[in-house]
């Protein structure tokens, strides 16, 4: 009897243990972040994540199907390692911060599927929060094919997100779309729809039990598509999903297919306050290390650009030369030349540009069309980038006239076939030492470290949008003071900022302060100043003189005070200065009060405004500056 008991209850045991899979737990160094994995009833891998014991994402799942093997269901695990401490410490050219450590608890789970293929999952835990990739360790020359990628975030109900939609393939002006060019969806439910109805793009910022939680990717390789999210009624969660049909380079792959090994890109949670996430550099950290190049021809900085206010008649010499001249006036290094020079100014007439933008000390940037049949766009130079030869003859011939670097607009989507056109357009300018500039584009995802030479990418409804249209104009206040918290935390933006006097036919929204805080507030490896020589003429001695010296190449950034589209104030150090900014994305006052105590220098000014414009004041750190921000408005400190 005593024996039969025995029995039934090892059959129960193995049953309930069948049924209640261990749960193993990972955890970040100070333990405020905790990852709970196992896998559910269908046996498919599963995660949870908690900051500071409270829950944050529930039951999520995770895993891949191939076209070749399920990685998803009736998955067995192998093997959990114990925690390795794995870090590293790099460089960026430009962004937040200069020198950054990064250091994280790793842990690899080892799966199996039911044909006995394995498939790793590797989770990294950082002070600020979690990446996860998968891996697949298997050799093989064969072309493994991924039909859909199953991680998901499922985050409770009382959850709020803050979300960009994502555009439809081949809509919206000659069919340029999706080119991440929309507004956000501010404090909404996580299972609400977007209109267009092709789910939200990176990144991805919630509010969930009290922690902000910011969603992206990094270590996007050319082997492999770009994603976005998009809820999952069945699952109730948000999902990974891949691109539409329509984003690919003409004959190219869609979704990613790659010989084995394979990483697949890392899947980046940042988690904390609104300060962990805006101070965190992640995006980075999980990114690719740089290609072997001779960085020693990046140089960020300012450049002036005509066609944002002036539009496609300021693209002739007579106007380049002005602004040559204004951007050596500003110390600004560079100076953007628009869509159509190759015609509207040919390339002798551009040589003498260049000679003379050379004797100010200003290098040329130009514009390039990257389509090929993807769009109907019209403007040129274009279809002269497409294939690794054509790059070669162009980037050969810009390099010999002295042209500095390239922007590149209207690409086609996410596809892999797509992205792996961003990396070898990439790899070809470094070659040549040409400074690339993505417009009309895809989220960078970190690409900036992998290739210094990419020192900045548009992917956000910016400054050009609100020249064109009054009702964007009437939301810059909001959206601005949103970007900070989500499209700009890890990746260059090149919003084109800052227009202190007057848009043609357009009413602007913002004060000249609020405008005036823009250059630093936003992270750009160059920041392509909007306002005119004329505009520029109209300012106050004190602010042109600020303008002369605006970094964008940080030592540090620090979060001051701040709310997803209401308002934001962060300081930024280069060398021994801080610059404090400010802008209100609201229609009524606010007043903040700056602990300065943390600055270096002694003493510095405020440039505020009042009813009769610009006003300046010095001010000392060891005493609090109390500012009032006018509706829509702002402010700028350097100290």
């Amino acid at each position: 009897m005593n024996k039969i008991c025995s029995i039934l209850l090892l059959v129960f045991s193995l049953y309930s243990f069948a049924e209640n899979p261990v749960n193993y737990s990972f955890v970040n160094a100070d333990k405020t972040i905790k990852v709970e994995f196992n896998l559910t009833s269908k046996k498919t891998p599963s995660y949870k994540v908690f900051f500071k014991n409270k829950l944050v994402i529930n039951t999520s799942e995770l895993g891949i199907v191939r076209e070749d093997a399920n990685f998803y269901t009736d998955m067995k695990i192998v093997k959990v390692s114990e925690a390795k401490a794995v870090q590293d410490d790099y460089n960026m050219l430009q962004g937040k911060r200069k020198n950054i450590h990064y250091a994280a608890n790793q842990y690899i789970v080892r799966l199996q599927n039911k044909t006995g293929e394995d498939m790793e999952i590797i989770f990294q835990l950082s002070y600020d929060g979690i990446a996860l990739r998968y891996h697949f360790p298997k050799t093989s020359d064969v072309i493994k094919k991924i039909t859909e990628e199953k991680t998901t975030y499922n985050f409770d109900a009382p959850a709020k997100a803050w979300l960009q939609p994502m555009s439809k393939a081949k809509t919206g002006w000659k069919e340029t779309n999706p080119s991440y060019e929309e507004h956000y969806a501010m404090g909404v439910p996580v299972n609400a729809k977007p209109a267009i109805g092709e789910g939200w793009v990176y990144p991805a910022l919630f509010n969930a039990n009290d922690a902000w939680v910011l969603i992206t990717e990094s270590g996007l390789q050319d082997n492999y598509c770009g994603s976005r999210l998009v809820y999952n009624d069945a699952s109730k969660a948000l999902q990974v999903t891949f691109p539409q049909k329509e984003e690919i380079f003409p004959n190219g792959a869609l979704n990613p297919e790659s010989q084995l090994p394979w990483y697949t890109p890392w899947r980046i949670i940042t988690v904390g306050t609104l300060k962990t996430i805006t101070e965190s550099t992640l995006g980075t950290d999980l990114a690719d290390p740089a290609i072997p190049m001779d960085a020693s021809f990046i140089k960020s900085g300012l450049s002036s650009w005509s066609w944002v206010l002036l539009k496609d008649e300021s693209v002739n010499f007579e106007t380049t030369l002005q602004f040559i001249d204004y951007a050596s006036s500003m110390n600004w290094p560079y100076c953007l030349i628009d869509a159509d020079w190759d015609t509207r100014i040919g390339d002798a007439k551009m040589k003498e540009l260049v000679a003379h933008a050379a004797a100010k000390n200003v290098k040329l940037l130009v514009w390039y069309n990257s389509s090929g049949s993807w769009n109907s766009t019209e403007y040129h130079p274009k279809g002269k980038l497409l294939t690794h030869a054509d790059r070669d003859k162009e980037f050969s011939k810009l390099q010999e006239m002295g042209i500095a670097g390239v922007k590149v607009d209207f690409f086609g989507g996410d596809g892999q076939s797509m992205i792996a056109y961003y990396h070898a357009m990439l790899k070809d300018a470094a070659e040549h030492k040409l400074l690339v500039n993505f417009h009309g584009a895809t989220l960078p995802r970190g690409l900036q470290r992998t290739f210094p030479n990419l020192i900045s990418t548009e992917a956000v409804k910016g400054q050009e949008y609100i020249t064109f249209f009054q009702d964007i104009a009437d939301l810059q206040p909001s959206h601005c003071s949103m970007l900070p918290f989500a499209r700009n935390v890890f990746d260059p933006m090149d919003f084109t900022p800052m227009v202190l006097d007057s848009i043609p036919n357009i009413k602007r929204k913002t004060t000249p302060a609020f405008e005036l805080a823009l250059p630093v507030l936003f992270l750009s490896g160059i920041q392509h100043i909007a306002e005119t020589p004329v505009g520029m003429a109209k300012m106050p001695k004190y602010v042109v003189d600020y303008l002369k010296d605006i970094p964008t190449n940080w030592d540090d950034s620090k979060f001051i005070d701040g709310y997803p589209g209401k308002y934001i104030v962060m300081a930024r150090k280069k060398d021994n200065v801080w610059h404090i900014v400010g802008i209100n994305g609201e229609n009524k006052a606010k007043e903040i009060e700056l602990d300065l105590s943390f600055v270096t220098n002694e003493s510095g000014y405020v440039i505020l405004e009042n009813e009769k414009g610009f006003q300046q004041q010095m001010i000392s750190k060891n005493k609090k500056l109390k500012v009032t921000m006018k509706p829509n408005g702002g402010f700028v400190v350097k100290m």
